[in-house]
């Protein structure tokens, strides 16, 4: 029995030693060495405990309450609104409804030259809730075919599509890192934008593989599905958020909205692995099934009419163009 419980505990103790060690060097203080110091004496610690604190159950004891201080404090890490945000995140968008009209402050409509080069753009624009048609998904690849950055766009019977991409919001001369997604390094953020500005910038300038999926949704589950984002996009403006690249990324978030309506069905691993979540939605039905999937999604790929619409006003119609379930 205490062979068997030290083979289950041994790794579970491993891992939280590991990761105590991780939150302290990233999250810890911006002095490296300090950090250093900090994540090497909590692994000596943790070490020296296990060898010297008997019996067992005692050093776990101890070990848990060392390990339970060092969550604490990461837990109290408190995110920002203000720091010297990248200009592409720079405003905190906030949306207001009265009724069937959803007011888009802060909407993001960049003129792009390249992907480092932009003329800012920032709208305000009103939304009729009650000439809502449905809701698309656009999926973005940009290295690993299993991984993509999802896109949530929402289409009314007149003026240009809602789209709303959830990000990490960079500071100036920041980067992006996987690793660095699972710490307490970036601010949750919704980029709430126009069509040319967050599918073009994908297509045009960065070169990435983009999909488009019309979602079979009834509208008033589109409607809420909208309204609750909004909350989210409000709540945010009040109190910032941390991103998080298992838990609140790009696409487990929208999860949280779709459960939040009473509608996210079964969990399944393709919300983490998400280059395959397109095939998750074939095999629900909430996507069109008419085709088989290889050629639906060879149908679906948008990059080739972005290009050919680039700055035209009609981008949004020009790629949906042909689209199957469109």
């Amino acid at each position: 029995m205490k062979t068997l419980l030290g083979l289950v505990l041994s790794p579970l103790v491993l891992g939280c030693i590991a990761w105590g060690a991780a939150a302290l060097w990233i999250d810890g203080p911006a002095s490296r060495a300090f950090a250093g110091a900090w994540a090497v004496g909590f692994v000596t610690a943790s070490l020296t405990i296990f060898l010297v604190v008997r019996p067992i159950r005692r050093a776990l004891a101890v070990f848990a309450v060392a390990f339970g201080l060092v969550l604490s404090w990461w837990l109290l890490i408190e995110p920002s609104n203000d720091r010297d945000w990248e200009p592409s995140v720079a405003r905190t968008p906030h949306v207001t409804l009265d009724g069937n009209l959803l007011t888009v402050h802060g909407l993001r409509n960049f003129d792009y030259q390249s992907e480092t080069e932009f003329e800012e753009v920032w709208e305000e624009r009103i939304y009729d809730l009650s000439r809502l048609t449905g809701v698309d998904l656009f999926l973005s690849y940009w290295s690993s075919p299993l991984i993509a950055h999802t896109i949530m766009s929402w289409t009314f019977e007149e003026g240009p599509p809602l789209a709303i991409s959830i990000e990490t919001r960079k500071e100036t001369g920041e980067e992006y890192s996987a690793v660095l997604g699972f710490f307490r390094q970036f601010e949750l953020y919704y980029v709430v934008a126009d069509e040319r500005d967050v599918v073009r910038l994908r297509t045009n300038y960065r070169g990435e593989d983009v999909y488009l999926y019309p979602l079979r949704v009834p509208r008033e589950r589109a409607r809420r599905l909208l309204v609750d984002y909004v909350a989210r996009i409000n709540a945010l403006a009040r109190e910032p958020a941390w991103y998080n690249a298992a838990t609140h990324n790009c696409t487990t978030t929208i999860r949280h909205h779709t459960h939040a309506i009473g509608n996210a069905g079964p969990w399944d691993y393709r919300f983490l692995v998400n280059g395959h979540i397109d095939e998750m939605a074939y095999e629900r039905g909430v996507i069109d099934t008419r085709l088989p999937f290889a050629e639906l999604r060879e149908r679906s790929n948008v990059v080739q009419a972005a290009i050919a619409a680039d700055d035209d006003p009609d981008f949004s119609a020009r790629i949906r163009d042909g689209i199957p379930g469109g």
